[in-house]
């Protein structure tokens, strides 16, 4: 595979990874295991995208968000989303405000807990889809309009949303327009015994441990820029747009998917992968994409993006396994 990053290039990539080794190490003094849905994380901020963890209450979803906040020096504010929740909250309000010298009334925009380096979007699925639709645009365009005006967010900005599963009582289940907006859906499961262990010894025990900021805003731009210096060859553009297109009604040829898939991926599924699959090789010190990351990163790109069909959910077929049949069912790059 052709390598098109020059030793300069190279170098500085060295030193960040310092950086980002630091970082996960004062994760680490919080958050016990979870090593891959915390390197998903890293993908999702090394990329520029936006995060959607999923799992039952009591996983740590939240604790996860706001250790990482607090292992950078960025700007952070939480949202909790509840069924009262209106999008002025989110987004900030214009308030009447009167000029003692003059006398003269006048509009002013009170900025809303937007407007932030990470936003932490706390149950996301717990308001209503109208306040929900509040971060499209920030999460789209990087900005915010309000009353007509728009306002550009600080960089780097990135909404990390946590929600319930939506079996659970209360739930609104996210727009596909709003789902398509997260880079990658990050499913944390139950940890494992001696993780479990370790977390009980860790907090009921004396004073906890606290991380120690280590990465700032220049820094994280920097990174997000050399991940896009990441090579990635032709074939594998080839090899996502395939993936991709194989989730759409007649792109198949596989009966299963065309039975199984009611609404496939789109464009920006494919564009998540590409970045994602820059951003993991990033994280594992690699100059150029590989097969690898894009098969290991498919299913968080690809599972809030795809929406199964009566029949597949009739029996009982999982994302999961559809899209294992997906990588069985196209060619690999120099094997088609």
């Amino acid at each position: 595979m052709p390598n098109t990053i020059d030793s300069t290039i190279e170098e500085t990539i060295e030193q960040r990874l310092t950086g980002l080794e630091k970082l996960r190490s004062e994760i680490g003094k919080v958050i016990v295991g979870q090593r891959e849905v915390v390197d998903q994380l890293l993908i999702c901020l090394l990329a520029r995208g936006h995060a959607l963890l999923e799992g039952v209450p009591g996983l740590g979803k939240t604790l996860l968000v706001k250790t990482l906040a607090d292992c950078t020096e960025l700007a952070f504010k939480r949202v909790q989303f509840t069924p009262d929740l209106m999008p002025g909250d989110i987004l900030g309000s214009e308030i009447l405000e009167e000029d003692h010298s003059t006398g003269k009334r006048f509009f002013k925009f009170q900025r809303g807990p937007i407007f932030t380096n990470i936003l932490l979007a706390d149950e996301i699925n717990r308001t209503p889809p109208k306040t929900q639709s509040a971060l499209l645009e920030s999460m789209q365009e990087y900005a915010v309009t309000v009353a007509g005006e728009t306002t550009a967010l600080p960089e780097p900005y990135f909404v990390l949303a946590t929600q319930n599963p939506i079996e659970q009582a209360g739930t609104y289940p996210l727009p596909e327009a709003q789902l398509d907006r997260f880079l990658l859906n990050i499913h944390i499961d139950y940890p494992a015994e001696q993780d479990e262990i370790e977390i009980l010894r860790a907090t009921t025990g004396g004073a906890a441990k606290k991380p120690v900021p280590c990465l700032g805003a220049a820094e994280l731009l920097e990174m997000q820029r050399l991940v896009r210096e990441i090579h990635v060859s032709d074939d594998l553009y080839h090899y996502v747009a395939r993936l991709v297109r194989a989730t759409r009604t007649g792109e198949s040829t596989n009966p299963k998917l065309q039975q199984w898939i009611k609404w496939g991926a789109g464009p920006r599924a494919g564009q998540a992968l590409i970045l994602a699959a820059k951003a993991r090789a990033f994280l594992q010190q690699r100059l150029a994409v590989t097969r690898a990351d894009i098969q290991a990163l498919l299913l968080p790109v690809l599972r809030h993006r795809i929406l199964l069909s009566f029949h597949a959910q009739a029996d009982g077929v999982t994302v999961p396994q559809l899209l294992r049949e997906l990588l069985d069912s196209v060619p690999e790059p120099g094997r088609d």
